[in-house]
């Protein structure tokens, strides 16, 4: 088994690689843009851990916190609302038990993650070329981009959608949102990036309210959890684009290179990881309400019905909920997740192209210091724009990259797992029982989404 290689800092800020077990100091900055490699507690503390009060811890779980709940609530981008919703109006809270069940993996897969992150200071791409090579480094961060590519994409048609909504054209909602994407990202601050994509993500609670102000029949949540329209193909197909919509890829690399930019260590790691488990639960929650929502305000009062537009998701919330109430709340909920999903794939992308291309690749950078990074960002920003403003069909589109990221969890997961349990310092490998029970949970939901695929190909053949 190759050793964990270190990277160094050449002339021009490009990256070589020497034969060392773990990254120190001003190695780190080559990629970071910092010396200092430690405990955010630490350096906040002038080295010595904060203890005892209870405003000191709070300071310190507040400078932890922060990837695991991006990440999070990326997760419930514009794709993912889109699906909730269509899957509300078209099957009621059929679905419902499906988000439940998918909790237990996506806290295992970020929590390893997390491990990754914390205890090899490398991101994702870096970790699968030095332990399996550039082949297949390039091979798994192609597949990352191509779905990064349509998860953009996704989010900035979502953004039209809300234009549209308000009657703003396209073009002008869609270059306002890109512009914002890229004022937020070159800050030159981690940190700042980092409160900006929180408080973007938090508008989508506003699905809270919409779920409780629809009224949903108690008796008829309940129903889903003893019977399933299995037999039906519609709902194979939106059960496909649910797993999808959860466990992404993007997800993975996110998180393990912020952790690694926000220079989280060791003793960050209880901090970290109950970071991931509450924006895991937060994140499905947000769901459950999505598809509340509409299956109360739809499928109750109308039947099985599809939404074909954003248009038609703002029309569906507004004629049960009230003309201006609906609309506000959608708009409010739908462009936040938008926006902070699409600040996060585009750093993935990036992220994850400069750690194959030994680029310097971190938010303390400026763009003058990282040029190629911010290139990156800038261009799979650009790239998601142009296409939302020609493409014709939004919602099919939303539910064909939720389609395409359940394709690639057998990729994304395999590749995490094997690291999990080979690259991490011996202490903290996943093993036993626990290694056992990751595996046979990662296999399940790798095994029913390639069912569901194939089931949906076989359909689409017909």
């Amino acid at each position: 088994m190759p050793e964990l290689p270190s990277p160094t800092d050449d002339a021009q800020g490009d990256m070589t690689f020497e034969q060392e077990p773990f990254l120190k100091g001003k190695e780190r900055s080559a990629i970071s843009g910092d010396e200092e490699y430690g405990s955010i507690n630490e350096k906040t503390s002038g080295g010595t851990p904060e203890k005892g009060t209870w405003m000191a811890r709070a300071k310190r779980w507040m400078q932890v916190m922060g990837p695991g709940i991006v990440v999070m609530l990326a997760d419930t981008d514009a794709g993912c609302l889109v699906v909730a919703s269509q899957s509300g109006a078209r099957f009621g809270y059929s679905l419902l038990p499906l988000q439940i069940m998918l909790i237990p993996v996506l806290c295992a897969a970020q929590e390893l993650t997390v491990r990754l992150g914390i205890f090899t200071r490398k991101g994702h791409g870096e970790m699968i070329r030095d332990y399996f090579g550039n082949g297949w480094a390039w091979l798994s961060v192609s597949t990352l981009v191509i779905a990064c590519c349509g998860a953009i994409v996704s989010e900035f048609v979502g953004i039209a959608g809300v234009g549209r909504i308000w009657g703003v054209p396209d073009w002008l909602s869609v270059s306002l949102a890109a512009v914002f994407l890229m004022v937020v990202a070159m800050t030159g601050s981690y940190r700042r990036t980092e409160v900006f994509a929180v408080c973007l993500g938090l508008f989508e609670l506003v699905f809270v309210v919409t779920a409780i102000l629809a009224q949903p029949d108690l008796k008829e949540m309940l129903k889903p959890f003893s019977s399933q329209p299995v037999e039906d193909k519609a709902y194979i197909r939106l059960a496909v684009a649910n797993i999808g919509a959860v466990i992404m890829p993007f997800m993975i690399f996110y998180q393990q290179s912020a952790i690694v930019d926000k220079k989280l260590s060791p003793a960050d790691i209880h901090i970290a990881r109950a970071d991931t488990i509450i924006g895991s639960f937060v994140t499905q929650f947000i769901m459950c309400t999505v598809i509340v929502t509409t299956a109360a305000a739809v499928w109750e009062k109308e039947g099985p019905r599809d939404l074909t537009t954003i248009e038609e998701i703002a029309d569906a919330f507004s004629e049960h909920l009230g003309e201006t109430t609906g609309k506000v709340l959608f708009s409010m909920g739908l462009m936040g997740g938008a926006l902070i999903g699409g600040l996060v794939v585009s750093l993935t992308a990036a992220w994850g192209l400069g750690e194959l291309m030994g680029l310097r690749r971190s938010l303390e950078y400026k763009a003058t210091e990282a040029p190629g990074f911010y290139l990156s960002y800038t261009l799979m920003i650009g790239f998601g724009a142009v296409v939302a403003i020609i493409y014709p069909n939004p919602i099919e589109l939303e539910v064909f990259v939720e389609i395409l990221n359940a394709l690639l969890l057998p990729v994304v997961l395999g590749f995490l797992y094997v690291l999990a349990h080979k690259a991490l310092p011996d202490e903290h490998r996943i093993k036993g029982w626990y290694a056992l029970g990751v595996g046979l949970l990662f296999s399940l939901c790798c095994g029913v989404a390639l069912y569901l695929v194939v089931l949906e190909i076989i359909d689409m053949v017909k």
